[in-house]
């Protein structure tokens, strides 16, 4: 049988012409798509493409270091690792994200509700995790899992410098104190970068540098740390002896305004985040305004000084120990007589510092107390810093004049009283107060003259001498100047409290060229004795012994200028 070729189909050729057309158009619709796609919208190509390996990622900027005066490091940031994931590229099976899970110390379904999102191209695990569990996170090689480099604050005192520094939130943020203050010098500016990763997340290329970050500045404090230490030490441990519910302590440098220690209880640790409670970061000596009671009676002898309506020989009646204002009793604990200025300071009489208040114009009063630091801020640009309270003056009744000369019915941060003192330390100029560390001296703003201010520190020596409210605030080798403090705590809503005092001491040594300031206070001491010549003296006089030692400060008394005599507990509170 003969082969026969198999049938073929065969067109007409209208339709082998229309297939012809048909394919021409595909063929120039591709052609067209092609050269749009390459010619006019090529950037959607470029992009497409790079998104599949390129990507920007940030570099760090190095925080700042925090030193002391001396250079003493305070506040480092040191290099951790963070453990991060690309979910659209996370392909590991359940057993190796229980294996992360386990190093991770999480949950799975926590891990596995973090990579859902497939839309999402980066999300942190874990921040800042131990060196070791981020080289055994590396060793997994999961896909999409990576470690990214971060810093980490560490504070090396601890909660010595706890309220002073602040701290840094889990982004290298500053929350608190100078970490926050100065959060744009220390943090600087991140920078970044144009690499190429692979497909399980890993930087395999750096293409280019988009933006370099710019450092953090290092700061350095006018804190001394070891003074700040020892402030820190006797203020815990008087705090904890008296059973007081807070206390401060500040020291500022006499001549330049510096702040070289300060200190509150209760405290935190800054390295330590589970330490962080509300009362333990409250930075008390800045941002509370409390009634320091009759450390504030200075003033107002200082202003009729001023004014020539007295001087420190000048005799005011006290007798009979009480002065009757409308409604209103002023009292001393005892009826003193007369007394001389310089003893109405010395014994801290409330009858003899009103009578002196009130022979003052009020609007004079005012002016001269608000240029003395009260009534606002001392403007160290500290977060949250207090200004006080000091009322208009057309507002004052003749018995609001009165009380507020011993320290009723105005408030100060201790920080503010602290400064004002430097009147006395100066020569009448109230000095500008300094976190930083001062390259060159500074001029203040002259509120009294020289000789007010030198017969006002001769009244104050008498304070701490036989007869005076401080004798526990004499320092050995030294002259010492000061004032004790005790009132009753004002519980806003409720009045003044009964049994809740406010305990305070504030002077200055060496007395003949003064070199520090110390404030010192004591919120509800409870453990029996709440004067301020009793708790908030001893205090004083421990800290600026060992300062002054640490300073190397020349002495202008003999070693043996410290004396025993009966500590006068006789005494009107707020004195």
């Amino acid at each position: 049988m003969m082969y026969q070729p198999a049938p073929y189909l065969t067109l007409s050729a209208s339709r082998s012409r229309f297939l012809l057309v048909l394919l021409l158009l595909g063929l120039i619709g591709l052609a067209g798509r092609a050269f749009y796609l390459q010619g006019v919208n090529h950037n959607f190509l470029q992009q497409e493409g790079k998104s599949r390996y390129s990507h920007v990622v940030e570099m760090n900027a190095s925080r700042g270091m925090i030193a002391d005066r001396h250079g003493e490091v305070l506040a480092i940031s040191t290099p951790v690792a963070s453990i991060c994931a690309d979910p659209k590229l996370v392909s590991a099976n359940k057993e190796e994200l229980m294996a992360l899970a386990k190093l991770l110390q999480m949950d799975l379904s926590e891990i596995e509700s973090q990579i859902a999102n497939k839309k999402r191209r980066f999300v942190y695990l874990k921040r800042r995790v131990p060196p070791g569990v981020a080289d055994s996170v590396a060793k997994l090689a999961l896909p999409g899992v990576f470690l990214q480099n971060e810093s980490q604050r560490f504070y090396p005192a601890g909660e010595v410098t706890a309220h002073m520094l602040g701290f840094t939130s889990v982004d290298d943020n500053g929350q608190e104190g100078i970490e926050l203050a100065w959060q744009e010098t220390l943090a600087g500016e991140l920078g970044s970068r144009r690499v190429v990763k692979d497909r399980k997340g890993k930087i395999v290329e750096n293409i280019e540098n988009i933006s370099l970050p710019r450092q953090g500045q290092d700061l350095v404090l006018a804190l001394d740390s070891g003074i700040q230490y020892l402030a820190h030490s006797e203020l815990k441990r008087a705090a904890i002896a008296n059973r007081a519910e807070s206390g401060s302590v500040v020291v500022l440098d006499a001549k330049t305004g510096e702040i070289l220690a300060l200190s509150n209880w209760p405290v935190f640790n800054p390295n330590r985040r589970s330490s962080f409670t509300p009362e333990g970061i409250r930075n008390r000596a800045l941002v509370e305004s409390l009634e320091l009671g009759s450390t504030l009676k200075p003033f107002s002898v200082a202003i009729a000084m001023e004014l020539g309506v007295v001087n420190s020989d000048t005799v005011i009646q006290t007798a009979p120990g009480l002065l009757k204002i409308g409604r209103q009793t002023i009292r001393d604990v005892q009826n003193k007589g007369a007394l001389s200025v310089a003893q109405v300071i010395q014994t801290s009489s409330n009858v003899g510092t009103a009578k002196i208040a009130l022979s003052l114009p009020p609007e004079t009063m005012w002016k001269m107390l608000n240029r003395s630091g009260f009534g606002s801020s001392a403007d160290l640009g500290f977060p949250g810093e207090a200004g006080g309270e000091l009322r208009p003056y057309n507002d004052w009744r003749v018995v609001d004049q009165a009380t507020m000369s011993y320290g009723h019915g105005i408030s100060a941060s201790l920080m503010q009283l602290a400064r004002a003192y430097t009147l006395f330390t100066t020569g009448g100029e109230l000095l500008p107060v300094s976190l930083l560390k001062r390259n060159s001296s500074v001029m203040g703003q002259k509120v009294i003259s020289k000789e007010t201010a030198l017969a006002m520190s001769d009244m104050l020596e008498m304070v701490v001498q036989p007869g005076g409210t401080a004798p526990l605030a004499q320092v050995s080798g030294y002259r010492v100047a000061g004032k004790t403090g005790t009132a009753h705590k004002y519980i806003k809503g409720k009045g003044y409290a009964k049994n809740r005092y406010i305990a305070s001491f504030v002077g200055y040594a060496p007395a003949s060229n003064p070199r520090l300031i110390i404030a010192v206070m004591l919120d509800e001491p409870s453990a029996g004795q709440y004067y301020g010549g009793l708790v908030a003296a001893p205090i004083f006089s421990k800290v600026m012994s060992g300062a002054l030692r640490m300073l190397n400060v020349p002495h202008d008394a003999p070693v043996n200028n410290v004396v025993s005599f009966p500590v006068a507990t006789e005494f009107e509170v707020g004195g």
